[in-house]
């Protein structure tokens, strides 16, 4: 079960006055690959969502959204399922994979608001982990800032990471890895920095870092200084 303080977050999720609206501006962020996730002038959704939504659309994805997270409060996050929603939010169950296309996808857009709250902290936030630190500096802090997130959302986050076929390529997590490439290149590091990225973040992996904490009994604070000297041996901070 999550916790109650989970439960008020994800309600929080869901107060959203319009359709998901996770974005990086152009030219924010230095992207490994824009062919994996191309910025559209201004705003871009990470999630895939027509920025253009409207109307009855709108209405019901936010109903969709508050339905689900009712029966995430009600519930453990494994015992949510399509049809469960579709019949607390009073639609056919093909509204609901119309919508968001899988469970997964479900999972992914409670998180959304999270998402764009880190991203922006990230990219525009006081630092260290906004601009203005030391590279590596900036790299501990996005670590620490997401196991902050996995112990808030750490459910959602796993649910979410279980969708097989968007796991890594969820335009969130593409934003993670591009904004690592950034920090481990300001850095100097040497070596293949989208395949060290790919290992900094498996650190962070939701349902490894909720067995460490759930089954090891690991502290989050020993999870978030071993991720400190992971980084910092990685970036070339220790030798």
């Amino acid at each position: 079960m999550i916790s109650p303080v989970c439960v008020v977050s994800l309600v929080r999720v869901t107060a959203l006055n319009g359709p998901r609206s996770t974005f990086i501006p152009d030219g924010s962020i230095d992207f490994v690959n824009r062919t994996e996730l191309p910025i559209a002038g201004g705003d871009a959704d990470l999630l895939g969502t027509d920025t253009s939504e409207r109307g009855d659309a709108a209405r019901n994805r936010r109903l969709l959204l508050d339905a689900a997270a009712l029966l995430v409060a009600e519930r453990s996050v494994d015992c949510i399922s399509m049809e469960a929603v579709a019949a607390r939010a009073g639609v056919g169950k093909g509204t609901v994979f119309r919508r968001f296309g899988s469970r997964a996808g479900l999972m992914h857009a409670l998180l959304d608001h999270s998402e764009k709250e880190l991203q922006s902290a990230f990219m525009f936030g006081p630092p260290p982990l906004g601009p203005g630190a030391e590279p590596i500096d900036r790299l501990v802090a996005f670590g620490r800032a997401r196991l902050d997130l996995i112990e808030l959302q750490g459910e959602i986050l796993r649910a979410a990471e279980a969708g097989i076929d968007m796991r890594y390529t969820a335009a969130p997590r593409l934003v993670s890895v591009s904004h690592i490439v950034m920090m481990l290149r300001q850095n100097g590091t040497p070596g293949d920095l989208r395949l060290l990225a790919d290992a900094l973040l498996a650190a962070l992996d939701a349902s490894l870092v909720l067995h460490q904490i759930h089954d090891q009994h690991m502290p989050i604070d020993r999870i978030a200084d071993n991720w400190e000297v992971l980084a910092r041996r990685v970036a070339g901070g220790v030798t």
